[in-house]
């Protein structure tokens, strides 16, 4: 059967100046066949929260049974890896109930090479004092096309004001803040020239603890002096430490698996949320976070790239997307595509502002919305 995409509407008032912004209402397995062609290639990340299959019957989804779930989620991940970019990456949300079985079938499909982490999310914060274990928290499992383009493609978080805050200039180097790092390292690789003794400004003389060594050989150490970039402390007898400029660091702070919801918000939290965007509607019961989608993003992406979702459920991925300046492609069966994800992206266009803050330019608002036809 041949499919194709009918627009039955275009939300802007602005032209989408060839950007892909674009809500298709589908059967996700029909629809990616339908883009194929156009996007293969093209994606820089995925992001899928597929049902869980954990028996229960939601608002806006029936939960299958397991070999049947587990081969509808294996033919849609094989479609989804042909539209990865070399440098792209997948984040499968997930829960304990599928876990495992998915991560088996999705390293044959992206290659265990390609496996980048599990991130444990604490999707709630309160105790379930009703089961043997209150459940609080999920997974989602990250997979690359290229293990390593995705690594040097991949950004770090921003930091916090904390990790600027420890940048100082208590000696008014016109180089402006820095702060001081250890420049002596272990010693099991160690050459040489990398033993000596090192005097300090006041005469003091420092010699490598034991089992370590200097990071630099005693010619560059003298030059790092020579240019004030050792700290000798501000009495000149410290132990010699290098000074790391802020204005020379590409400050950033690597992602830890382990994302709590404090930081990136709970169901709950993404619950109210909706509840307060359509308080007369039927929202989902465990939505996902702006928050959570803006890390993924964050991590995953930079401005203009393409980001896609094949279950697009209540639409975070593309309104945080949206806000965040990226193009999408957002794919969903169910009829609350309308009554829910296009109203909320219209909301977001016009400004609301109860989810993460918006940094997309004002000359840029808008979406299309297209539905499958055969």
């Amino acid at each position: 059967m041949t499919y194709s995409l009918k627009q039955i509407k275009k939300y802007s008032s602005n032209k989408l100046d060839n950007k892909t912004r674009s809500i298709i209402h589908g059967d996700n397995r029909n629809v990616l066949e339908c883009l194929s062609e156009d996007y293969k290639d093209k994606v820089h990340c995925i992001y899928i929260d597929p049902p869980y299959n954990n028996g229960e019957l939601y608002s806006h989804y029936d939960d299958k049974k397991h070999e049947l779930w587990l081969c509808e989620i294996e033919e849609t991940l094989k479609k989804l890896k042909g539209f990865l970019k070399k440098e792209g990456s997948i984040w499968i949300s997930i829960d304990d109930n599928e876990m495992h079985y998915l991560k088996v079938m999705a390293d044959k499909i992206f290659g265990r090479k390609n496996f980048i982490n599990t991130v444990i999310w604490q999707q709630r914060k309160t105790r379930e004092n009703r089961k043997v274990f209150s459940e609080n928290h999920e997974y989602i499992l990250v997979y690359a096309k290229d293990k390593a383009s995705f690594t040097n493609y991949a950004n770090k978080l921003p930091a916090t004001k904390e990790i600027f805050e420890r940048y100082k200039n208590p000696d008014n180097d016109p180089r402006g803040k820095w702060q001081s790092v250890s420049v002596n390292v272990q010693a099991g690789h160690a050459v040489k020239s990398q033993f000596y003794t090192i005097k300090a400004p006041n005469g003091k003389k420092h010699n490598p603890p034991n089992g370590r060594c200097w990071a630099f050989n005693e010619k560059k150490f003298r030059e790092l002096v020579k240019d004030n970039r050792i700290w000798f402390g501000s009495n000149g007898e410290g132990v010699p430490r290098l000074k790391k400029f802020i204005s020379e660091s590409n400050i950033g702070l690597t992602p830890q698996t382990i994302w709590f919801g404090d930081e990136v918000g709970t169901n709950d939290d993404a619950k109210k949320y909706l509840l307060n965007l359509f308080p007369n509607e039927k929202v989902f019961d465990t939505p996902k976070p702006e928050l959570l989608i803006k890390r993924i993003f964050e991590i995953a992406t930079k401005p203009g790239d393409l980001i896609m979702d094949a279950y697009l459920g209540s639409g975070s991925s593309v309104a945080v997307a949206h806000k965040l300046g990226r193009q999408y492609i957002g794919i969903e069966i169910g009829d609350h595509i309308i009554d829910i994800v296009c109203r909320r992206l219209k909301l977001v266009i016009s400004g609301e502002d109860g989810g993460i803050p918006s940094i997309e330019s004002k000359k840029e608002k808008g979406f299309n919305f297209f539905k499958l036809k055969n």
